[in-house]
């Protein structure tokens, strides 16, 4: 099962020697920067920081840096768990016989833990202590200056409550936060997020837009607001999914919003319509700098904690980073729901070094011509993989997780003059290399076997690939020994 708390994770990590306590002091202006990032590139252990300057509160980081770390954090032994449990959800055949009965009961039993629950005020740690009006003060929590250049100190594990003033539906986003002030904290709210589409809707009926923001959740709400789930689906729900028990929730003091109980602090206030700061520079999850731009300002009214909070935040910036095993758990859950879109598809793999929105290989079973070009167009079409600029789709027998393998492919299975289908569509917000924002170029490798009727007329057809004769493959394996190599 996964944990119920950062907290309690974080004592499992110390038992098994995974987490490292910093009593040094350590300054959040660049130097713990430097030493996550170190350390995640090492693939070294979670970390502790006792002593950070200018706050009481110890910083949790690098929770989430391995692959390891993560499965634990959500109770998993591989995130093939999950997408196979989702898979089997997504299968609605009508049971044969007691043993089908016995499974379809299973599937509603599964189903039973999912919705949240809600708690009192007084069964939620994170309101043993509330913190109200002019004694609010954002820089008792420790937010970090990671790279030079960066517009200011921010808090990057943040996660986001709003609702959509229209339908009451939840959202539950992870973005950052620059702290301008005291009390006033920056939502870096991209065009295409739905939180941003809550303010919007807010801001035309001219109304306030209730904000809650949680650190230190538990590890399956943290995992459930990096997940691109459309807006109808409610990440409390696929946390309790993937968690296996449900989430308690608690009625905030001051905002009309719901929070994780366990969660270490909660940030509550009002987004009044067309307030807006400058925002940034960052250094992005891309590995480069994004601009300066006007978002909406927050400002805080009240503060809830545990009565020992500690707050959690990670290091973002050239890859790989902590998002790298965030991103890989997205890739094996989604899967199965990515083929109900497009059940062409066989397998996929979106590289942590594209960000996990620039670019997306796929392997097909090839059935007819132009195949890999009706799969490209239908990605472009997939929710938020609208937004990835290539796709490299390969036949069914490449791995496309080996990139030696899908360079083989796409390198030499390729004529650019009748493979490559460039296209203009949406690209991400954070997206520096189109020449204007929002939107930009996109291009489609074709690096599939050629079939006769797309034109390939080469004598003797599309060629074999080279592969050892199985007999003598199978003979030099049981002699391998006697080779003394």
């Amino acid at each position: 099962m996964a944990y119920d708390d950062l907290r309690s994770l974080l004592r499992a990590l110390e038992r098994e020697g995974d987490l490292k306590r910093i009593k040094a002091e350590v300054d959040p202006y660049l130097e713990v920067g430097e030493i996550v990032d170190r350390v995640n590139k090492a693939g070294g252990p979670a970390l502790l920081f006792e002593n950070v300057k200018g706050s009481a509160m110890p910083l949790a980081m690098n929770v989430f840096g391995t692959d390891r770390r993560l499965l634990k954090a959500l109770g998993l032994k591989s995130y093939d768990d999950i997408r196979d449990k989702i898979g089997g959800l997504l299968k609605p055949e009508l049971p044969q016989g007691f043993v089908g009965v016995r499974e379809a009961f299973g599937k509603l039993g599964a189903m039973a833990h999912v919705p949240p629950k809600k708690v009192k005020s007084d069964a939620a740690p994170v309101q043993e202590v509330v913190i109200t009006g002019d004694e609010v003060d954002l820089d008792r929590l420790p937010a970090l200056f990671t790279w030079p250049e960066d517009g200011g100190s921010f808090f990057n594990l943040g996660l986001t409550h709003t609702k959509d003033p229209e339908t009451g539906i939840r959202n539950l986003g992870l973005y950052r936060l620059q702290r301008h002030d005291k009390r006033t904290i920056g939502m870096h709210w991209q065009i295409h997020k739905d939180s941003r589409n809550h303010y919007q809707v807010a801001a035309r009926r001219g109304e306030r837009l209730p904000v809650a923001i949680a650190f230190g959740a538990p590890p399956a709400v943290t995992y459930a607001s990096t997940a691109p789930l459309p807006g109808d689906i409610d990440e409390y729900l696929f946390a309790g999914f993937v968690s296996g028990k449900r989430i308690e929730m608690v009625d905030c003091k001051t905002v009309p919003l719901q929070v994780p109980a366990h969660a270490e602090v909660v940030l509550e206030g009002w987004l009044e319509p067309g307030k807006m700061l400058p925002e940034g520079p960052f250094g992005d999850h891309t590995g480069f700098y994004t601009p300066q731009e006007d978002f909406p300002a927050l400002t805080i009214d009240t503060i809830t904690m545990r009565r020992r909070p500690l707050l959690q935040s990670i290091v973002v910036g050239r890859p790989p980073t902590e998002d790298g095993p965030l991103g890989r758990a997205t890739e094996s859950f989604f899967l199965p729901l990515l083929k109900i879109i497009v059940p062409d598809i066989v397998d996929y793999h979106l590289p942590e070094a594209g960000g996990f929105h620039n670019c997306v290989i796929v392997s097909i079973d090839k059935k007819y011509p132009k195949h890999a070009q009706k799969v490209m167009h239908a990605i472009w079409g997939a929710h938020m993989l609208s937004l990835e600029k290539l796709i490299i789709v390969v036949d069914k027998d490449c791995d496309v997780h080996n990139y030696h393998e899908v360079a083989w492919r796409a390198l030499g299975n390729v004529d650019y003059s009748r493979d490559l289908t460039v296209v203009e569509g949406p690209v991400d917000h954070l997206d520096h290399a189109s020449y204007q924002q929002f939107w930009g170029g996109k291009a489609g490798i074709d690096a599939t076997k050629k079939l006769p009727e797309e034109g390939y007329t080469r004598d003797g057809g599309w060629p074999n690939m080279v592969e050892s004769d199985p007999a003598t493959a199978e003979r030099v394996t049981k002699r391998w020994k006697e080779y003394g190599l």
